[in-house]
């Protein structure tokens, strides 16, 4: 099921898969931009098949969701979420600091959340009450005052699952609505939703192209669609839980892709072989198959070619399954997040660790870094300077000021001295 693939082929299947969709995401946010609500109604009977009289998601809906949850999968959630928050709790900066840099120059920085975000939760094939966890988390502990979710719509309403997953983070403003028209709406505003400041969540293609677009207009996380896995192995490795590890990335959705990288034609073998035996009773079966597809094996001369080809191809998730996994963290230098050792699978950071899931996919974790605390504030600098101070820094501003031809500038120092 594994099969050979070359570095280029798989960047190549990583970009092909947002291009591809580009004239029909843009065509959904000019229509969304100027019909609103009636457009988000009308797009979710033809891509949903559900007809809604309204995308708003009651409160009373959101918060008797936890009735129609298992106790044990509440609960577990609610320890998730106490995970992530602890996690981002780690990331906090001062509020606002100042140093003293010259006598009479105090320079600092005062970071202020933003007040209104927007998360984007997929749906459809599976519920995601981990993504609303994820998304929340960092907002709540960076301090954003107004926070409002777009999920798909499904013909009993939103995932109780996902709507449970609102409740515990206290989101209130819930709308069902998916795809590329829930990222339109959210960027130019329609008459049930409210612009926000900044869009966050992962999603398929579509969702990852339309984010892409309004960027120009709203600022964004980062692109973050179908998922993906690069696992770096050697003979040391369990092929069984590698096998596992590329199951597990596949059943997302037909667009995930998983590669294995590795030096050993007999792990790659091996590897294959577990597929096919784990593979013969397992649900999500087709999904799984045709996701297979969009990854394969590549066979390095050695494990730092191989580290190599992942610096290359800048994985969302990449896995470590080689002797002492630690010592080859120093040589990854672009990785959405990485999960050191056999016993670190991807589903523990996707779900409970308590690092964040939202990654860049396709290549961006070369430019972008995961969802953080840093996502959810901005940072102005502040400098509070006395006459003294300026005499320090007077020279240096005049002359710079004066040698580029704004003289006005140079001269609002030097009136202050005469």
């Amino acid at each position: 099921m594994l099969r050979r693939i070359s570095v280029n082929e798989w960047i190549d299947h990583q970009s092909a898969s947002l291009e591809s969709v580009h004239d029909s995401v843009l065509q959904i946010i000019q229509d969304v931009s100027s019909r609103g609500d009636e457009a988000l109604l009308e797009l979710s009977r033809r891509y949903d098949n559900v007809a809604l009289e309204t995308v708003q998601v009651s409160e009373e809906a959101i918060w008797n969701a936890h009735e129609r949850v298992d106790k044990e999968v509440l609960q577990a959630l609610i320890d998730a979420y106490e995970r992530i928050v602890m996690f981002h709790k780690l990331q906090r900066q001062k509020e606002f600091w100042l140093q003293e840099t010259d006598p009479g120059i105090l320079l600092g920085v005062k970071v202020t959340p933003l007040e209104r975000i927007g998360i984007y939760v997929p749906g459809g094939k599976a519920a995601y009450p981990s993504t609303v966890l994820m998304c929340a988390a960092p907002a709540r502990v960076a301090g954003v005052s107004e926070i409002c979710l777009c999920t798909p719509p499904g013909r009993d309403g939103p995932s109780p699952l996902t709507l449970a997953a609102c409740a515990i983070c206290g989101i209130t403003e819930v709308y069902q609505v998916g795809g590329a028209q829930a990222i339109a709406a959210m960027a130019y505003g329609t008459a049930s939703i409210a612009r926000v400041d900044k869009i966050v969540g992962p999603g398929n293609s579509y969702v990852a192209v339309a984010k892409r677009i309004v960027q120009e207009d709203v600022a964004i996380d980062f692109p973050a669609g179908p998922s993906e896995i690069a696992i770096i192995a050697d003979e040391s490795a369990n092929p069984a839980f590698i096998a596992a590890d590329i199951i597990a990335q596949s059943e997302h959705d037909p667009s995930a892709a998983s590669l294995l990288i590795t030096p050993s034609e007999e792990l790659a073998c091996r590897v294959d072989e577990e597929i096919k035996r784990q593979m013969k009773d397992i649900s999500r079966k087709e999904i799984i198959l045709e996701a297979l597809m969009q990854g394969g094996v590549i066979i390095s001369s050695d494990l730092d070619e191989a580290v190599e080809i992942a610096n290359t191809i800048a994985p969302e998730h990449l896995s470590l399954q080689v002797v002492e996994a630690i010592h080859k963290i120093s040589q990854i230098q672009h990785a959405g997040s990485i999960f050191v050792g056999s016993y670190a699978p991807v589903a523990c950071g996707d779900y409970a660790s308590g690092t964040n899931h939202v990654l860049p996919t396709a290549g961006n974790a070369r430019l972008y870094s995961g969802l953080n605390l840093s996502h959810f504030t901005k940072a102005s600098t502040v400098q509070i300077i006395s006459k003294e101070g300026l005499m320090q820094i007077q020279d240096t501003v005049e002359k710079i000021a004066d040698a580029e031809g704004l003289h006005a500038h140079a001269n609002s120092v030097r009136i202050r001295f005469e």
